[in-house]
Order: structure tokens, then sequence, then C-alpha cells
């Protein structure tokens, strides 16, 4: 056993003093030591429950033979830290997430580990751990909310975002907002729409390193409290068998989950966090690589913000499972793949039903018979800009307009309620990025002011920044190269007209390369927004390019 390190042999013999310290028995020294990765806080609605959770897997992994020891790893709650400088803080903690886990694994030789998250950066971050350490592991998340209601309709935080711009347009009282605040949010979970936490909890069942359920099974109901017994059973089975994540999360692996993305409509935030989590296997891809396998996915399911279904009826028409089944049927998964079941993915979908046709469409009668999201490319995205496709109404497929810019999102903010954007703009906010925010702030206040001001079918927004899943609209995100670095976004004017075809996979601005390399030459470089503390320090580390998988995923570069 890897715990053996500190524990066998009289070189150990100071560890074993440190582990009576703990309470330990010899009887516990004997057996497989479990890393419970816990992510339990009392600040993320998705991780409040989350104490339950590493209860039941503990419960799951003695009763299997092993000894389950926990320890925590932070998360953020994308939805409080929206719309001021805890946005900036948001993305970089998947690198710390990961990070510090391997520095606990490692540190203390843990025989296999348990990884217990559940919202945004969290995910990811642990599949980034799992994939470095590859020791045997599953994930267990806390699962979504339940949907709100409001005046008799199912709702999501995304609702109560857009009320605020509802809001400030004259179109919603101040007790209708409160409404919306009272009952958007019903109970702990991670939010309830494919937004980007379930969006990684299911594509985390997709990759095979979770149990059936993962994705789907809401945090309130007591089936997941099972999975998680299950979960703590089911990794002293790898160990036994010496199953590990490089053997689940291989190459094939990350396709399926790619071409999951697309059937089921997941967050543009996958396009930061899959390419992140392939860099650690050994696979780097171009995110506009994306495009190949949404070209022969069918897009399948319209869950919120892109539709009227949420995660709770995704579950009950048959969860991640029922998606694949439906994709196996026109071989677009790879089947032979293992999974934390110990079995293959073909094995595990064996059987599985769709029960509601309206939830997860038939193969043969898609919502789109491309997937759901887009890498778009032209002289405004050189090397990309990603587009939740799925949740574009049909007008804004394609889309020209004059560029209403600004350097910042506040600024965007206040143009949009104080009404000075209208319909047929085009909003593009930069120096949002990793380097020039710094942080990647995530743009869902924008995209749901415009919503809420009765814009969304007919303003188009641009950031270098990113977008939660919660955004719905003509928002392209993660255009890169960023402005900071001197990106065609930099160049971008008040007035350029601005031309988007998602269907040709297109972002151009009117502007002769001419007139673009006078401009670039004229450029100069923006001064630190920072120059202390944590996000100075990230931003030295952005410009000299040490910060991990972070910067060398392609949207980055």
């Amino acid at each position: 056993m890897r715990s053996d390190n500190v524990t066998k042999g009289m070189q150990q013999a100071p560890h074993r003093s440190l582990f009576n310290a703990l309470g330990f028995t010899k009887e516990e020294l004997d057996k497989p030591m479990v890393g419970i990765v816990s992510s339990y806080n009392e600040i993320v609605p998705g991780h409040m429950n989350l104490d339950k959770i590493v209860d039941a897997v503990k419960m799951g992994v003695a009763e299997a033979g092993g000894v389950p020891v926990v320890f925590p790893a932070i998360a953020v709650c994308d939805g409080i830290a929206m719309g001021h400088v805890g946005m900036k803080y948001s993305l970089v903690t998947r690198d710390l997430i990961a990070d510090s886990t391997e520095c606990m694994a490692l540190a203390h030789q843990f025989d296999a580990l348990v990884m217990v998250p559940n919202c945004d950066k969290n995910v990811p971050g642990l599949l980034m751990a799992a994939a470095r350490l590859n020791v045997p592991t599953v994930f267990v998340s806390g699962g979504p909310m339940l949907a709100g209601h409001v005046n008799g309709q199912k709702r999501s935080l995304s609702s109560m975002f857009e009320a605020v711009g509802s809001y400030a347009a004259g179109k919603m009282t101040e007790e209708d907002v409160e409404e919306f605040e009272n009952h958007v949010c019903p109970t702990c979970g991670s939010c309830s729409g494919m937004y980007t936490a379930n969006s990684m909890n299911c594509l985390t069942e997709a990759l095979g390193m979770g149990l059936r359920g993962n994705g789907t099974i809401p945090a309130v109901y007591s089936e997941r409290i099972r999975l998680a017994k299950h979960a703590g059973m089911a990794v002293m089975d790898l160990y036994r068998k010496n199953i590990r994540p490089l053997d689940i999360m291989t190459k094939d692996a990350i396709l399926n989950a790619l071409t999951m993305d697309m059937a089921l409509g997941c967050s543009t935030n996958s396009m930061l966090h899959l390419p992140a989590i392939a860099h650690e296997v050994g696979f780097d891809f171009d995110i506009s690589f994306a495009n190949e396998i949404s070209e022969k996915t069918p897009n399948l399911c319209h869950l919120a913000p892109a539709g009227p279904t949420y995660m709770e009826d995704l579950n009950e028409a048959g969860g991640v499972y029922a998606v694949m089944a439906e994709l196996a049927k026109k071989d677009l998964l790879n089947l032979d793949c293992m999974t934390a079941t110990g079995k293959t993915v073909g094995e595990n979908i064996k059987g599985v039903v769709n029960k509601n046709p309206e939830v997860i469409r038939p193969i043969d009668n898609p919502y789109s018979q491309t997937g759901g999201l887009a890498v778009l490319k032209g002289n405004l995205a050189p090397d990309g800009g990603v587009v939740k496709r799925s949740a574009v109404v049909e007008e804004m497929m394609v889309h020209e307009g004059p560029a209403r810019v600004f350097d910042c999102e506040e600024d965007a903010i206040t143009a949009i309620k104080g009404g000075k954007i209208v319909e047929g703009d085009v909003v593009v906010i930069r120096y949002e990025g990793p380097k020039g925010g710094p942080g990647m702030r995530e743009m869902l206040n924008p995209t749901s002011a415009i919503v809420g001001m009765g814009l969304g079918s007919s303003v188009a927004l641009i950031t270098d920044g990113r977008f939660s899943g919660a955004s719905r609209g003509a928002a392209i995100g993660h255009v890169s190269p960023e402005a900071a670095v001197g990106g065609p976004i930099a160049l971008v004017e008040e007035g350029d007209i601005i031309k988007i075809n998602i269907p040709a996979m297109t972002l151009q601005v009117d502007v002769s390369d001419e007139e673009m390399a006078k401009r670039k030459a004229a450029w100069k470089p923006r001064k630190p927004r920072v120059t202390e503390g944590y996000l100075a320090r990230y931003q030295e580390m952005v410009t000299s390019g040490s910060t991990g998988a972070i910067l060398k995923t392609p949207s980055f570069e």
C-alpha cells in the first residue's frame, strides 16, 4: 500500500506516534487509507450539505474495508462573487484547488481518494488533481438544487439576475423582484439549470469518474445519500482492482465528455475546463476541435436557461446515462471506456431507457442536428470565441451591428441599465481576460441586464472574459487573444460594424487589415488594475506564462 510509506517500518515509528495522536488503531493502520476530499463550507449553497455526503462516503469506505480520512478543499460561490472584485478570484481557485489537493494527498500518502465537490471551479479542480495523483478515485457531488417556483412557473438563479434587469427597465416592481428573491433558490445544491456546476458534474459522470446519478440526483433527495455510500464502496473496489484515473480519463473518455457536452447543451465554461483536464492526462487539443464534435452531435436537451426544463427533470427522464444511450444509437460514443463502476460505458448504459422524450429528445428528433456549443473564429477572434449556441434565439444566429465598447463590466452594465444600448447593438466588454481582469470574470450580470431590458433577441455581447452557464442570448466569450496582450478585441472602436455568424462559426469586425495594423501599431498596454495581493501575483504569473494548466488551455494563449 502507498500508505505503508507513513505507517510501516522502524523509520515510520514517529509517523505512527502521530497517527496515535489522531486516534488511529493498529488495525486501522493495516488497512488502505482513503482520503475524502470534502468541499463542505457554509457560504456556498451547493456545499452546505456536503457534510452529510461526506459522512455517507465515510460509511461506505469503512463498510468496504478502508479507513476514511477527511481533508478540505476550498470552493467559491460564483453567484455571490458575481459583479464585484470577488469574481476576479473565482476562476483562479480551480488551480489552487488542484494544487492544494495534490499537496495534501502526496504529503500523507493516501491509497485512494473520494472527491466530494459540487460547484463551478471545485469540480474541474479536483478532476485535474485526480489525474495528477492517479490513485483510485471516485467522485460524488452534492447534487443540484430543486427549481424554484414563481407565479406558477419553474425558476432558477438566472431568472433572478434577469429580474434585476427588468426592474431597471421599469418592467418589474421592487415587490416583484422580492418575490423572485424569496423563491428562485429554494433548497441547497448547485443552481438548478444546466449552469457550469451541473455541467461539470454531468460531464464527470460522462467521463466515467462518477457513478450513475452523480450529475442529476437532487441535493435534497435521500437517494444522494445512498449514492455517496456506494461511492465509498466503489472506491475500494477500484483500489482492489487497481483501476486508476488515467485508466478512466483517457483521450476517448475526454471525447465522450465533449460529445455529451454538445448533447446536453452545457456551459461555455466547459471549454475552459475540459481542455485543462485533458492537459493533465496528456491530451492537448485546440478548443476549435469542439466544432468537429459539434457538427456530428445533435443537441438533445434544452435545460434552463436554454429551455423550460431543469436538472430534476433530467434526473427523472433517466439522467446522463439516458442521454448517453441515445447517442450510442448512432455510435457517437466510445462504449469501451472504463468507468468508476469497474465496468465499461457500454455495460453501464445497457438497457437504460429515455423516460421522457420532451426532456431528452430522441436521437432522431433533436432540438438541432448540431451540438450546444460552437467556437467562432475570424479577425476579431483569431484563436476563437465560445458561444452557447443552444441558448441563442433563431433571429440572433446571424447578427450584424455597431460596436458599443467598454473596458470593464461595470461600465457596460451602467450603459445597459441606463438605456444607452439599443436594438442591433453589439456590446463589447474587454480587458476582462485572465491577464486583463485579471482573473477572467464571468459576465452573467451584463447578459442578464440585456435580457431583463427586453433586448435578448436583438443585442449581442462579446467579451474576452467568460460567461456563466446561466447566460443566454448571442453571448460570445473567451475571445482570444485577449485585449491585455493586444488581441484584436483591444483594437475595436466605437461604431465598428461587427458581424456574427454562428452557423458559419465566424466572428468578424468590418475593418480592413491595413486599418487594424495601424491601430495595432498605436496600441499601448494598460497599466495593471491591481498592484498587491494574490491577484497581483497571479497577473505576474500570467505575464510570465507560469500559471500551470490554467494557461496551457488554448483559449488562454
